[in-house]
């Protein structure tokens, strides 16, 4: 994202920030920011969210099943063929 310039943002007389619709629009709800603070600047840096369990869930709700997933007997048949690959392995060795 490119920075933008030219937006005022107010304090009011009971001290609170005032911040405008442009930029309350790219806030993402429930985010949280660090703000750090030098002699001339405030700047606000979005905190990246952890996944949740529930965010988890209705991610993979919403990805649907996947038509490339193999059955259960296809996962088992894999199985058996990887665990006499390596008992033939060990017996050559």
């Amino acid at each position: 994202m490119t920075p933008q310039t030219g937006i005022l943002v107010s304090v009011s007389a009971d001290g609170k920030l005032e911040i405008p619709p442009e930029l309350q629009s790219q806030m993402e709800p429930l985010s949280r920011y660090e703000v750090l603070v030098t002699n001339n600047e405030i700047i606000f840096k979005r905190i990246p969210q952890s996944l949740t369990w529930d965010d988890l869930s209705q991610r993979i709700e919403a990805a649907g099943i996947d038509p490339e997933e193999p059955s259960l007997q296809e996962i088992s048949d894999i199985v058996k063929d990887v665990r006499k690959s390596r008992r033939a392995r060990s017996e050559c060795a």
